[in-house]
């Protein structure tokens, strides 16, 4: 299944720049209003203040002095303050006295007034200003403050209303288009989903039957087989709004936004009808319902009844196709699952291997290959890869060619590639000379175990390079895309698991830790035959407790195990574990010399191809 990445990452750091972005504007806001006042402040204080000058002070007297000494051209009042200019240019100030008059002050020391200029400011418009700036200047910085507090809360308000709106995203014509031919690998999905597209496309084609269009669609399977591209395919091939949205942006904490949000994502879905309506991880607020004695009123369940009252409520749905996508089909709740709601549900299952070939082409474009590269061979290689497994191996493929200094991307790059996306990458650790034989020893007991079992597939590489939690690692790939696992094929599975463990006892006579993995792997597989698969004595029943407390939790029935019957599981459990390390024991007792020679050559190269492996095991 191919997968097509959606550049959705720079989301939370626009959010980031937009919020520093209002923050910096907010913040001029306050600067020019503080610019405001302070100019009316500063003008206040300008009018009432004097600017202090360089001019000398004198007494009233000893002007009077100089202008009978013929000394003064010139005088200026203002109120009480006077500005003496001297025929030599000099200036000084002086103060008369009480609110007498400058000339009846002069007439009573006898001064004649005519040999001087005397000018005298009116002040009065200067003293209306300030009383007309004293008295209105509070009102206005009032009205100001209040008018900044408006608009501070309507903006809050406005924000606390778009709660309930909704977050889906709208893909539009103008976004690059996804298609059909886009997807490979679920040939038997895209068939079913055509038809949407034509009902979407042709709606009176199928009214003119009588037939109605499906409310819904339901793709469900495992992480990266691309249900949320099959979902923009049908949009692109339709040609209609998209709106998309995640099960957990319905959610908030508070009580009522969650179906306040799915009302609002269908009344716009309607408006612009036909559309499509998506909703990812539809299990986040698609969960059965409880079935106690309390009555459920939280917030997902009220979300949920709401999106079930849309698909299917008394107002007809027409022409709104919802999609929604999840892992798990098995926890959602039957309402939600009945006809008329979600009339389809579509599988998709990990892609066989000539759906992983068509993954391998649509993402190899425009990646440059070496000539003559054998994809079927690469796809053989990738057994239970997903879409999204092959395009991030064909990416690591990239990466590692561009790294080596190559122009172009060569099976070994490929095979690095898939190894690091199962396993992880090398790791370069410093092992002990005994470390590095004990692990040679663990995986040629894993690879020489399964070569002489008859049903396991051939081994495809061994390693004791140190990937991820391992030491080292045996790979044994599916041969062929299985549908069926078979009684024999998973007893041999958990005596190939335990051949590490054996040689571990049979060359060294000591165990280690290094077959923890190993033993939870193969006691999985027991048990799950055991309980699940009715592959034991006790006959084809199913015996796991976690799915019966499930159907009895939500009221659909279910037995309790017995103790008497958890007691015989473990023991038959416990007896084909050990069963299976007897006979892993007993290949390898008597494969001792090719058991040597695989742990000597890892010790030699590291890695070991299943083509020299094949070689060393055929050696008399």
């Amino acid at each position: 299944m191919a997968q097509q990445s959606t550049n959705q990452n720079g989301n939370g750091k626009n959010k980031i720049m937009k919020r520093m972005e209002m923050r910096f504007k907010f913040g001029t806001k306050d600067i020019i209003l503080w610019i405001v006042v302070a100019f009316f402040g500063l003008t206040i204080l300008a009018s009432f203040v004097k600017v202090p000058s360089n001019s000398k002070t004198l007494d009233i007297s000893a002007v009077f002095a100089d202008i009978k000494a013929g000394k003064v051209s010139r005088i200026e009042v203002e109120e009480n303050d006077l500005t003496v200019k001297y025929k030599d240019e000099s200036v000084v100030l002086s103060k008369k006295e009480g609110t007498e008059s400058l000339l009846r002050q002069m007439e009573s020391a006898k001064i004649p007034t005519d040999t001087i200029e005397i000018a005298i400011k009116d002040t009065v418009a200067r003293d209306s200003f300030i009383s007309l700036v004293s008295n209105f200047l509070p009102i206005i910085l009032m009205g100001v403050l209040f008018f900044w507090i408006f608009r501070k809360a309507q903006g809050a308000q406005d924000s606390m209303m778009s709660f309930g709106s909704s977050k889906a995203k709208l893909y539009t014509k103008d976004l690059p288009k996804v298609t059909f031919k886009d997807v490979a690998g679920v040939d038997e999905a895209k068939k079913e989903l055509e038809e949407i597209v034509d009902f979407l496309k042709n709606p009176k084609k199928y009214a003119a039957v009588g037939a109605r269009t499906p409310k819904g669609v339901l793709l469900v399977g495992p992480s990266g087989t691309g249900k949320t591209l099959l979902a923009k395919a049908i949009a692109g091939e339709a040609g209609v709004p998209f709106f998309a949205m995640a099960g957990s942006e319905f959610m908030e904490m508070l009580v009522g936004v969650g179906a306040s949000r799915a009302r609002d994502l269908f009344a716009t879905a309607k408006k612009n009808k036909p559309a499509i309506i998506f909703i990812d991880e539809i299990d986040a607020i698609g969960r059965a319902r409880s079935m106690g004695a309390v009555g459920g009123h939280d917030e997902r369940e009220q979300t949920l009844n709401q999106i079930l009252v849309e698909m299917d409520g008394f107002e007809p749905n027409e022409q709104v196709v919802v999609v929604a996508a999840t892992n798990r089909g098995d926890l959602l709740d039957p309402a939600l699952m009945r006809p008329g709601r979600f009339d389809r549900r579509v599988m998709l299952e990990l892609p066989d291997k000539e759906g992983r070939a068509a993954i391998l082409k649509i993402h190899a474009k425009g990646k440059p290959f070496v000539d003559g590269l054998e994809w079927e061979r690469v796809a053989k290689r990738t057994v239970g890869f997903s879409g999204a497994d092959l395009e991030n191996m064909l990416n690591e493929a990239a990466i590692l060619a561009a790294r080596e200094g190559k122009t172009k991307i060569d099976m070994v790059d490929l095979e690095e590639a898939a190894t690091k996306v199962k396993l992880g990458p090398e790791k370069k650790r410093l092992q002990s000379d005994l470390d590095r034989k004990m692990t040679a020893y663990h995986e040629a007991g894993h690879a020489v175990v399964t070569r002489m079992l008859p049903h396991m597939d051939p081994v495809h590489r061994i390693s004791i390079v140190s990937r991820g939690m391992s030491l080292g690692h045996t790979l044994i790939p599916p041969a062929a895309d299985r549908l069926h696992e078979t009684k024999s094929h998973l007893e041999e599975q958990i005596i190939s698991m335990l051949g590490g463990r054996a040689a571990e006892d049979i060359i060294f006579n000591e165990i280690t830790t290094g077959a923890s993995n190993d033993i939870q792997n193969a006691t999985a597989i027991a048990r799950d035959m055991i309980v699940e698969y009715g592959m034991s004595s006790l006959g084809p029943v199913n015996l796991d407790p976690e799915s019966a407390q499930f159907l009895s939790r939500y009221g659909f029935g279910g037995t309790k195990i017995s103790e008497n019957m958890t007691s015989k599981v473990d023991e038959l459990v416990n007896k084909m574990i050990n069963d299976s390390l007897k006979k892993a024991m007993k290949i390898l007792k008597e494969n001792k010399n090719k058991l040597d020679k695989v742990a000597n050559k890892l010790l030699e190269v590291e890695t070991l191809e299943g083509e020299e492996f094949e070689k060393i095991m055929a050696e008399k």
